[in-house]
C-alpha cells in the first residue's frame, strides 16, 4: 500500500511537504500527538486515528505521542479563546485511559512497524525554564511564530504568552522524537500545518536535517457544523460517555451528502471494495450507513456490543422483537432503551403491592391522558406489557413483570413505546 496514494483517494490530504515522495522508497517512522484535554478521545480524533492506522498499515512505523506536557499549556489552533487549564491530576488520568482507547485501534505488539506511545513529559520535566529559554526559545524568531495562522486568528481577542509559546513545545517534541525514535514525519489536521512545519524548521536550524511535514483536511459536514457533534454533543469513544448504540445511530443519521466523505475516511476497506459499494448503493445510501456503522461499532466498541446494539434497534424499530427478546435484554440495553423512548419513574413500592393497569397507564404515568381512555386502548387491544397484549382493565401488574428488577416496557399501539422504571 502505498501510503500518500492511499490518503489522495480517501480525500485525506490537504498539505504535504514537497520531497515527501522519500516515503515511498522505504519505511518511515511518523507521529500525531494528542493532548488529553478530555476523559475520552472522540470521533473527531478518529482522523488523526486514522492516519496513524493507515500508515502502519502501508509498513511504516506509527508513534502517538500523549501530551503530558503540551496538555497542560493549552492548543491555540482552531480556539477564538483561551483554553481552561485542567489541573494535573485530571491530566493525567485523562492520557492514561486515552492511552488504552489508542491500543485499540493501533498494533503496539508485532513487528518492525509495531506502534510506540509517548508521553512528551518526558522530554520536559527536568528542564527548569532557562533551559527551555535558551534550548527552546532561541531556536524561532518572534515573527517567525507571529506568522502562524493559530497565532494571527488570535491577535484581536488575545492570546497569552502561555498558548503562544504552545508551537515551540510542539516544535522541540518533533526535534525530541527525530533524536529518540529516528522520526521523520508529522502529520495532524490542517489547522496543525503551522505547528507542524514549526518542528521542521526546528530539525533544520538545530539539527541540520530533514524532516516532512503532512495535514489532513479537517472533516466538516455538508451543513458547514463541525465533524463529531451531533444535538446532544461530542460523540465519544468511552462507551461510558456515548453508548455504542448512540455511536452506531451517529452513523445511520448522518446526512446523504456527507456519507461518501465519511465512508472514505473511516472504513479499512480497500478502494475496489469501496467504489464497488458505493456504485452498488448509489441508490440506497442508507445501506451504504449501516455498513459504515456497523464496521466501526465493532472495531470501536466490540462485536458483542453490536450484536446489543441489534437488538435495540430491533426492539425499538423492527416488528419482530418478541417477548423472548425483550427478556433477554440486559440491565444496560434496557437502560438505553429508557434514553431513547419516554420514560416514567414509579415508586418500586406500587409494582411490590400490585397495581391495576388502569391507574398505572393515567395515574402513574400519564401514558394515557385518562381513565376511560386508559379503557378505549385496552379494549381496542392497543395496550402491550412487555411485549404481551393486556385483554383486561381490571388486570393487576406486579413486581414480576420487571425485568432485570427495575423496568417495564408498556406500548400503546405499534409506535407508542414507554418504559417505566422502578425506583
Amino acid at each position: 500500500m502505498n501510503f500518500i496514494e492511499e490518503l489522495r483517494w480517501r480525500g485525506m490530504l490537504q498539505d504535504i511537504t514537497p520531497d515527501l515522495k522519500k516515503l515511498a522508497a522505504g519505511p518511515m517512522t511518523g507521529y500525531i500527538g494528542f493532548d488529553p484535554t478530555a476523559a475520552s478521545l472522540t470521533i473527531g480524533n478518529f482522523v488523526p486515528i486514522m492516519l496513524l492506522k493507515l500508515f502502519q498499515l502501508s509498513g511504516h512505523k506509527p508513534i502517538a505521542l500523549m501530551g503530558g506536557a503540551t496538555g497542560r499549556i493549552g492548543d491555540p489552533s482552531g480556539k477564538d479563546k483561551e483554553r481552561e487549564l485542567k489541573s494535573y491530576d485530571e491530566l493525567d488520568a485523562n492520557l492514561a485511559r486515552q492511552e488504552e482507547q489508542l491500543k485499540k485501534f493501533l498494533d503496539f505488539d508485532n513487528g518492525p512497524n509495531k506502534a510506540v506511545l509517548v508521553n512528551n513529559l518526558d522530554f520536559y520535566k527536568n528542564m527548569n525554564v532557562l533551559d527551555f529559554l535558551r534550548d527552546v526559545g532561541k531556536t524561532l524568531t518572534v515573527n517567525y511564530m507571529m506568522s502562524k495562522e493559530s497565532v494571527q486568528k488570535r491577535l484581536e481577542t488575545g492570546i497569552s504568552y502561555t498558548e503562544f509559546s504552545y508551537q515551540l513545545l510542539q516544535a522541540y517534541d518533533y526535534q525530541c522524537l527525530y533524536d529518540l525514535h529516528e522520526c521523520r514525519l508529522q502529520m495532524g489536521g490542517s489547522d496543525q500545518w503551522g505547528n507542524i512545519t514549526a518542528g521542521t524548521e526546528f530539525i533544520r536550524r538545530n539539527l541540520e536535517a530533514k524532516a516532512f511535514a503532512l495535514t489532513a483536511p479537517l472533516l466538516t459536514k455538508a451543513d458547514g457544523s463541525k465533524f463529531g457533534k451531533s444535538e446532544a454533543g461530542n460523540i465519544w469513544l468511552d462507551p461510558e460517555m456515548t453508548s455504542p448504540y448512540k455511536f452506531y445511530q451517529f452513523w445511520i443519521n448522518c446526512a446523504d451528502a456527507d456519507l461518501t466523505k465519511f465512508f472514505r475516511t473511516f472504513t479499512l476497506r480497500s478502494r475496489e471494495e469501496v467504489e464497488a459499494l458505493e456504485s452498488q448503493h448509489a441508490d440506497n445510501p442508507r445501506e451504504l450507513k449501516r455498513l459504515l456503522a456497523e464496521e466501526l461499532t465493532k472495531r470501536v466498541h466490540s462485536e458483542e456490543d453490536y450484536a446489543s446494539v441489534l437488538k435495540v434497534s430491533e426492539l425499538l424499530f423492527g416488528g419482530k422483537a418478541d417477548k423472548a427478546a425483550l427478556l433477554s435484554m440486559s440491565a444496560a440495553e434496557l437502560e438505553t432503551v429508557a434514553e431513547e423512548i419516554p420514560p416514567f419513574q414509579i415508586p418500586a413500592s406500587l409494582l411490590a403491592n400490585g397495581i391495576n393497569i388502569v391507574d398505572l397507564l393515567a395515574e402513574h404515568t400519564q401514558i394515557t391522558v385518562s381513565k376511560s381512555e386508559a379503557r378505549k386502548a385496552i379494549q381496542n387491544n392497543a395496550i402491550s406489557i412487555n411485549k404481551e397484549k393486556i385483554t383486561s382493565h381490571e388486570q393487576i401488574i406486579n413486581h414480576e413483570e420487571l425485568l432485570q428488577g427495575k423496568f417495564v416496557m408498556v406500548e400503546n399501539g405499534k409506535k407508542n413505546k414507554f418504559i417505566i422504571i422502578a425506583v
